[in-house]
């Protein structure tokens, strides 16, 4: 499966969608609240198909019969989305694990409703979309491969339109290529440390553009509440962080790829990303190591590049990566280089930490590296 986004053109028709996607919010609220009650009454929650044959009574009624503005299909999705949710949530508990059932949502918070092959048609020589009655234009930046299997209508923060067009596509399998293997550390300092000394500096989008969000909360603050200045206001602080959004995801693409175009296998260390933003907040965010991971993983099914994530727990930074010896004073995170007491080797913490990353990864996959060498092909 392959997803397409493409943009809407600004036009008077998209409040028809605001509107379809403001019912999609009060239908989802109003299935959290029948599975709310019905638990209350019964102790157990309602199966979907009960939830789709009730929803289907209900919009034979007069009061209930704006649900029939959006289209079944689209009603199904959110019920299915709803029983997701509670099934991730009791098998969650069951694993025991911290989470929480659905919630309610402000309905102009609710982002998106999806339509499977009934209520759209698209017209991709001209570039435009039939969702429900009416035609809408998007920006064709691309064609579209394979078969389109879902059409998803979503909102942003700014109040842009979009649409994802999810494609049925046969990928030839590309077997892993022959090359370079390479141990990367995830870093505050550097947002990638190599173990053959290919750094890559972190941008931190955030703070080039700390300035910008600064003065742009300062203005909506300052606006009357309600008013169509402080709704301009709004949209101009959501433009500024989507743009912040923007470049960091390019920066992501575009390092993937490169690194996947020169490495056959890349070795990461399979950390914990909430517990790290937790305790370092803004800098853990604004690199955003959790969507790069998923994006080089994207990338290297393209390219025939293996990733390997070593255990979490894996002392990387306390080992010497030349004799072997573990110095247990490294896990103070604020110690940046160190002496090995055992050879006398002088360590900057990232550097050795991804040689040591090295060394495990190609293990786990049946290579053998030598100490202090750390280089090698694959074959």
């Amino acid at each position: 499966m392959k997803t397409f986004c493409f943009k809407l053109y600004n036009s008077d028709h998209n409040n028809t969608l605001m509107r379809q996607i403001n019912i999609a919010g009060l239908i989802f609220n109003h299935c959290i609240a029948l599975h709310k009650r019905y638990y209350r009454l019964f102790r157990k929650y309602i199966n979907a198909y009960q939830l789709m044959k009730h929803l289907t009574k209900l919009k034979r009624t007069k009061r209930f019969s704006y649900m029939n503005k959006l289209g079944s299909q689209a009603v199904q999705n959110i019920v299915e989305r709803i029983d997701r949710a509670y099934n991730l949530f009791w098998s969650n508990r069951k694993r025991k694990i911290k989470s929480s059932p659905p919630k309610f949502r402000r309905v102009k918070h609710y982002q998106s409703f999806t339509l499977k092959q009934a209520g759209w048609s698209l017209n991709e020589l001209e570039g435009r979309i039939r969702i429900g009655k009416k035609w809408y234009g998007y920006f064709k930046s691309r064609n579209i491969e394979g078969k389109v299997k879902t059409l998803t209508v979503k909102r942003d923060a700014v109040g842009d339109i979009y649409i994802y067009l999810s494609c049925e596509i046969q990928n030839k399998p590309i077997e892993p290529r022959t090359g370079k293997i390479v141990g990367f550390d995830f870093g505050l300092k550097r947002f990638l440390t190599g173990s053959d000394g290919h750094n890559i500096k972190s941008p931190y989008f955030f703070m080039l553009n700390a300035k910008q969000i600064k003065n742009k909360c300062r203005n909506l603050s300052h606006k009357q509440k309600s008013s169509h200045n402080r709704e301009r206001a709004r949209k101009e602080l959501a433009r500024a962080y989507r743009r912040m959004k923007n470049q960091r995801k390019d920066f992501h693409f575009k390092t993937a790829r490169s690194l996947c175009k020169e490495y056959a296998v890349i070795c990461l260390e399979d950390l914990n990303m909430k517990g790290m933003a937790r305790r370092y907040g803004k800098k853990v965010h604004s690199s955003g190591f959790s969507e790069f991971v998923k994006i080089l993983e994207y990338e290297a099914v393209k390219f025939g590049t293996q990733i390997v994530f070593i255990d979490r727990f894996y002392p990387s930074s306390q080992l010497c990566s030349v004799c072997g010896y573990k110095n247990s004073a490294v896990k103070d995170l604020r110690i940046c280089e160190w002496d090995c007491p055992s050879c006398g080797t002088h360590h900057d913490r990232d550097e050795n930490a991804a040689k040591n990353i090295l060394m495990a990864g190609a293990s786990a996959i049946g290579l053998e590296l030598v100490r202090p060498v750390l280089s090698g092909k694959v074959r």
